[in-house]
């Protein structure tokens, strides 16, 4: 008795892990980046109920940030340009560092309100790993990362390399804070 070994149908239309894994890093990209550009411009120009500049410098102030404004636009820059970057894909480690940075700072503020919402820290903390996962993983094939020759290849050290300042720099400015 002889088997018959046929191999499995395949379809042209079936995806590769590969395409898999870059669609998925494009709408993780997506969701992170515009949450994050949003909550920067409600800080920048009280766009979506936002404080703008000013209110976001005072509530700044009153949790023991020097120089409330101009934390408010460093914040809000932050937000607004890491988000965009990050939805896009470009400069993707720093794009998500910068995110991480405020987020950072964010549950610094929030800290003490428990984990879960609406005083505690965990929609901080998921958009942190979810930032912190993209500079690790890099942005995936629909990125314009892909079309600079230098971010082509994202390596995994640039992704840790950005995680790192973002400790730093979170780390500074939570150090002048009182």
């Amino acid at each position: 008795m002889t088997a018959i070994i046929t191999a499995p149908a395949t379809s042209t239309e079936t995806a590769t892990p590969t395409d898999t894994y870059d669609l998925g890093l494009l709408v993780l990209r997506l969701a992170v980046g515009l949450t994050m550009a949003a909550h920067g411009a409600q800080k920048l120009f009280g766009w979506f109920n936002g404080g703008g500049l000013d209110g976001t410098g005072k509530f700044f102030e009153m949790n023991g940030y020097p120089a409330g404004k101009a934390m408010a636009v460093v914040a809000g820059l932050s937000e607004t340009f890491g988000g965009l970057a990050l939805a896009v894909g470009l400069l993707t480690p720093l794009a998500a560092a910068a995110l991480v940075g405020t987020l950072l700072n964010a549950i610094a503020v929030k800290w003490g309100g428990g984990f879960f919402a609406p005083k505690g820290i965990e929609y901080e903390l998921l958009l942190i790993l979810a930032a912190a996962s993209l500079a690790l993983t890099g942005p995936g094939h629909y990125a314009v990362d892909r079309v600079v020759p230098s971010l082509r290849n994202h390596r995994l050290i640039f992704g840790i390399a950005a995680i790192v300042l973002a400790l730093v720099v979170a780390g500074g400015v939570l150090f002048v804070r009182n």
